[in-house]
């Protein structure tokens, strides 16, 4: 049978536990179970049991007041989140999903390859949407958009990579992320991949979603 997914030692530092944010956090989520949840999200969407990287010891969450949302940095082998505690307090109206939601997307940067530091961002932020997407944390204002550039990144993007899965069949995003384990990025990844160049399919989605508008206002 394959091998169980390994799950990293996690860590949680919060560094006002007076902030409102914080008491949401706690009355929302299990910390644990969270994460655990999040690396399992990583592992279904992006790896197979024997293709899921090990090399993740710990994730240590960061919970802290700034302006933004939540970003991750650190080495091969131990990433940090921070997830800010201003945000978590303005989600509050559906604070359980946005928490998971941001944690997921997170959780991807630690695990995602990134064709050796060369994938463009747009893609980088679109895969993690992706998983996001897919584990059912979409915010209720996600919606499919044509965008100028395929890769304008986060749900945009995220949207275009699920309608390429529906069309080239499930784990086609999973092969995606693995070609970048080893080579540099080449936009020609996505002919491997879906058979197609990126901008034919761009088109292709593109007019997709005008039809389906077209659908919606009869």
């Amino acid at each position: 049978s394959p091998p169980p997914w390994v799950i990293p030692n996690f860590v949680l530092r919060v560094e006002d536990l007076s902030h409102p944010g914080a008491s949401i956090f706690f009355d929302c989520v299990k910390p644990k179970e969270a994460l655990k949840l999040a690396v399992e999200a990583s592992y279904t969407w992006l790896y197979t049991p024997l293709t899921a990287p090990t090399h993740v010891k710990t994730i240590t969450l960061v919970l802290r007041p700034f302006d933004g949302v939540a970003y991750t940095w650190g080495t091969h082998d131990t990433k940090e989140i921070n997830f800010s505690l201003d945000w978590i307090k303005s989600s509050e109206a559906r604070a359980r999903d946005e928490i998971l939601g941001v944690l997921v997307h997170e959780v991807v940067h630690c695990y995602q390859y990134n064709a050796k530091e060369t994938c463009p961002g747009g893609l980088i932020e679109g895969i993690a949407d992706f998983v996001r997407l897919h584990a059912g944390f979409a915010p209720p204002h996600w919606r499919p958009r044509a965008e100028e550039k395929w890769d304008a990144g986060y749900d945009a993007t995220a949207y275009f990579l699920d309608w390429i899965e529906k069309r080239c069949g499930e784990g086609t995003i999973r092969k995606l992320n693995g070609y970048m384990k080893d080579s540099t990025y080449s936009v020609k990844l996505f002919e491997k991949v879906a058979g197609e160049s990126v901008s034919s399919l761009y088109a292709l989605y593109c007019d997709h979603l005008e039809q389906t508008d077209k659908k919606s206002h009869v």
